[in-house]
């Protein structure tokens, strides 16, 4: 198993910039590959980002493409989150999640494992 845990969100205008980490512990954790999903209020969980075990490949949802970006130090147990330019419809609690599949997903029930969540609020 691994235990994930997101760093705190946080309040942020418009046009700002905020960087989420997940620190994993337990098993290896370059032997997952490593999403972020969202859940705005009043919807359902969604996808943003995917990045492979190795790192070199990552996947985004067309909502924030070119905005966000999805790195992961493996010696550190360390994945990331750089969201620039942040909009108000990026408002929502964001979790990271970890899957053991061997191939490479982006669908939540392949993802095993999950972070508790951290709040992000970006203001008008």
């Amino acid at each position: 198993q691994v235990q994930l845990v997101e760093s705190e969100g946080g309040l942020v205008q418009a046009g700002g910039s905020l960087r989420l980490s997940c620190a994993a512990s337990g098993r290896t954790f370059s032997d997952y590959l490593m999403g972020w999903f969202r859940q705005a209020p009043g919807k359902e969980r969604e996808f943003v980002a995917a990045t492979s075990r190795s790192g070199l490949h990552t996947n985004y949802a067309d909502s924030v493409k070119g905005r966000f970006t999805s790195s992961r130090d493996n010696a550190k147990n360390t994945l990331y989150l750089q969201m620039n330019s942040l909009k108000p419809e990026d408002t929502a609690v964001y979790y990271c999640a970890a899957s053991s599949r061997p191939y490479y997903t982006i669908s939540q029930p392949d993802f095993d494992f999950w972070g508790q969540g951290t709040q992000v609020t970006v203001s008008s």
